[in-house]
């Protein structure tokens, strides 16, 4: 078994956590091809996107009090099992319909994924170095949007868009054997039962707390416009400027570079100034990325690299603030670790899901749509976290 404050828990907590990025990433540059050969409007080829993100907002309600009562381990393997049927169904799907259908699942699997390395980490960590567990688990998570769309674009020239979803299916099988085989159970205290009274005293109990709702808006809002570069850039950069589907996953690789960047120097940062100060230049990072996306769009820059770049600065600044945002907002509750994981996702995702599919909806002629969701979202968490220092400075002084 692995053993905290390892190498090996860390890169399978990342590996559990990248689901979303490969089970996105890896076929997103098939998505134009989805379109023509299962003859499906652009919209409807979102959905496949927005549907993933409601069935991970579904699976993240239900997770993590369910791991408060039963533990982490043996909830986390159910949802690896879903996830890896669904796979295996989406890459069979004979129309879009199913395929729309089979990505809800796939994603009601992989929210466990998603939420449950969370809950394990506020298990064994708290504050700061809860925030740094989150980081390092962030950058081995940031390598899946950086290869998943690359290997995601070679089977896509080689086999079509099929092969995408059968290489999802192996990432799951893989990380299933070694949960079995590896993964600790890290629950101490177990929750009462988790009936639907109790889930929903446990949300009410968490809706309340200011600290948390103060980082979940950061965390949602710089989240969904992550999903809208996802669900926008597909057909800006390919049908707007011409890239072909290996081009495209080439640029999309390039601007998560940023995210590899943003959690390598969250890790050793986050020791040094703490989570809100960390938060803080993340906001900022996140503001100046979405504004230097709408200055070359309005300046006439070279389309697709100054869109790439600024996403990449965007993503710098999403994982120097959000896994913080995260660990601060789970700090309060250490006895509903998974609550508040599945609340913190429930959030998110459905955020990311509206947001893809307003952009998904708006998209035409020009990639205005896509440029004013990132500066929008960009912006949030700098309002938020200046609020929130606001706040507190007036109630230290209201104190002193």
């Amino acid at each position: 078994m692995l053993r905290p404050d390892t190498i090996g828990l860390t890169t399978l907590l990342g590996l559990l956590t990248a689901f979303g990025p490969v089970a996105t990433d890896m076929y997103i540059p098939s998505m134009p091809e989805i379109s023509r050969l299962l003859d499906a409007s652009t919209s409807e080829v979102q959905l496949t996107l927005s549907s993933y993100l409601v069935g991970i907002a579904i699976g993240q309600v239900i997770y993590g009090p369910i791991s408060d009562q039963y533990g982490r381990k043996p909830v986390l393997l159910l949802a690896l099992v879903l996830f890896c049927g669904a796979s295996a169904l989406c890459s069979a799907a004979p129309n879009i319909e199913i395929l729309i259908i089979a990505r809800t699942l796939q994603a009601i699997g992989g929210s466990g994924a998603i939420v449950l390395p969370r809950a394990i980490v506020r298990d064994l960590y708290e504050g700061d170095r809860a925030g740094r567990e989150l980081s390092r688990i962030g950058a081995v998570m940031s390598i899946a949007p950086v290869v998943a769309p690359l290997v995601g674009g070679i089977l896509q020239l080689s086999f079509g868009w099929r092969a995408s979803f059968l290489g999802i299916l192996c990432v799951g099988l893989l990380a299933t054997i070694i949960t079995w085989r590896s993964m600790p159970e890290t629950l101490r205290h177990r929750a009462p039962p988790a009936s639907a009274i109790n889930i929903l005293r446990s949300y009410r109990t968490l809706a309340k707390n200011r600290v948390l709702l103060a980082h979940l808006g950061i965390v949602a809002s710089s989240y969904a416009g992550l999903f809208a570069w996802i669900s926008g850039s597909p057909f800006v950069l390919q049908d707007l400027y011409g890239l072909s589907a290996f081009g495209f996953a080439v640029a999309f690789a390039l601007a998560c570079i940023g995210s590899l960047t943003g959690a390598a120097i969250a890790t050793s940062l986050v020791i040094r100034i703490g989570l809100d100060l960390t938060i803080g230049l993340g906001a900022l990072t996140l503001a100046s990325g979405g504004l230097a996306m709408v200055a070359s769009l309005e300046l006439g820059m070279a389309p697709v690299a100054s869109l790439v770049l600024s996403m990449m600065l965007y993503q710098i600044g999403l994982m120097l603030a959000m896994p913080q945002a995260i660990a601060g907002s789970m700090a309060p509750f250490p006895d509903r670790a998974g609550a508040a994981s599945s609340l913190i996702g429930l959030t998110q995702q459905t955020s990311a899901a509206v947001l893809g599919a307003v952009v998904g909806h708006t998209l035409g002629p020009t990639a205005w749509p896509l440029v004013i969701a990132v500066a929008m979202t960009g912006c949030v968490p700098l309002v938020l976290w200046t609020a929130s220092r606001y706040r507190h400075r007036r109630r230290i002084l209201a104190r002193g």
